[in-house]
């Protein structure tokens, strides 16, 4: 048995790095892929194009453009005059951010009143628009403290030395908060997934197209060892793949891996059983390889969009929350997150590890159930 498997698995590994541009695809575009994906995804909202419409052109009004300039999270590139050159400059995507100040704005302060300003946001990017809106009631709060402290002063003389409650916020295991930091670890269960599946899901279906399946049938070769010849090359080039971005993530972007390379890799094994059970299944049920990537791409896509890599899934309605404990990258992420920014172990992943195994079993014993029904 050994012996068959030996030279099963010297003919997978033949016919997949036989191929330079298929040596390039294995080994350079994950590489290539971590390295856009950790600049390029990225949730953090610096530098906003930001439009100023200031029609009281006061102290106090160029006093509160100032500070929305100075902070690091808006950037004035322009200045209008009229809500109809606002509009313009928001219509052709110049800027994403109109601060308009009216009128009035300083008279109204000095008599006591509230003063009124508008941030006029491009809503068409929501995610971002939460954000900025949050940055900017967060400089209006600072700046109207500040003012309410000078009034107070000369007002009774007294300086109003703190705040009545002060809070101070600590982040635990992203003090920067970087989002790099979040998104990587993501980025290479991504990977692993897709090359793992993409690679699987044209195995046999190769086999059949190219007119070797029936040499195979009728060969001394088991399912067991057929399966494990298909499988293991494929698992090896996932271990790879990991161990390149992994390197990547941590030697270029910094992040920090503090839990243990054992239990990154023996998880990785566990995903592994699901994702090339998943491309095996899919191998069985296609006819081209045309079919099968398509087929692929089919789960790969909802699997992304449902494993909580950009969607938080406590956001996600009732039934597709139950629906996500099918999908293995699910746990996949909240695995590699641990291991990376928290450094957690066996004790703590345990239900994550043993959901993948159970997810793996499945679907490798219905791929096998498959393959021996196309085998008869």
């Amino acid at each position: 048995m050994f012996d068959r498997l030996l030279a099963m698995l010297k003919k997978e590994f033949t016919q997949i790095l036989r191929d330079p541009r298929m040596r390039g695809i294995i080994l350079g575009i994950p590489v290539i892929q971590v390295l856009i994906f950790g600049y390029a995804v990225t949730t953090d909202v610096r530098h906003v194009p930001t439009a100023v419409m200031d029609l009281d052109q006061t102290p106090e009004s160029r006093e509160l453009v100032a500070r929305f300039e100075g902070s690091r999270y808006f950037s004035v590139i322009r200045r209008v005059d009229s809500d109809a050159e606002a509009r313009q400059v928001v219509d052709r995507g110049d800027v994403k951010a109109v601060l308009r100040l009216n009128s009035g704005f300083s008279a109204a302060l000095q008599g006591g009143r509230t003063a009124q300003a508008q941030l006029l946001l491009d809503g068409s990017d929501s995610n971002t628009t939460s954000i900025v809106m949050g940055y900017a009631s967060r400089i209006s709060a600072s700046h109207n403290q500040n003012i309410l402290a000078a009034r107070i002063a000369r007002s009774t003389g007294a300086k109003l030395v703190a705040e009545p409650i002060t809070m101070a916020s600590r982040a635990w295991y992203n003090p920067t908060l970087e989002s790099r930091f979040f998104f990587i670890p993501a980025v290479i269960a991504q990977l692993v997934m897709i090359t793992s599946i993409l690679l699987s899901s044209m195995a046999i279906v190769r086999e059949r197209e190219i007119g070797t399946m029936e040499q195979i049938m009728v060969s001394p070769i088991g399912r067991l060892e057929f399966i494990l010849g298909k499988t293991l090359p494929f698992a090896l080039v996932g271990f790879m793949n990991v161990a390149m971005v992994s390197t990547v993530g941590v030697f270029w972007f910094g992040i920090p891996l503090v839990g243990s390379l054992f239990t990154l890799f023996f998880s990785t094994g566990l995903f592994l059983l699901s994702t090339l059970g998943v491309g095996l299944l899919i191998s069985t049920l296609s006819a081209t390889q045309q079919q099968a990537m398509m087929t692929a791409f089919f789960f790969i896509m909802p699997a992304i969009l449902l494993s909580g890599f950009m969607y938080p899934i406590a956001n996600m309605p009732t039934v597709i929350q139950w629906l996500t404990y099918l999908n293995p990258l699910r746990f996949f992420l909240v695995i590699l997150r641990s291991l990376f920014l928290k450094g957690a172990g066996f004790a703590i992943l345990w239900p994550q590890m043993l959901a993948l195994l159970l997810l793996g079993v499945g679907m490798l014993s219905l791929a096998a159930g498959r393959f021996k029904k196309t085998m008869e």
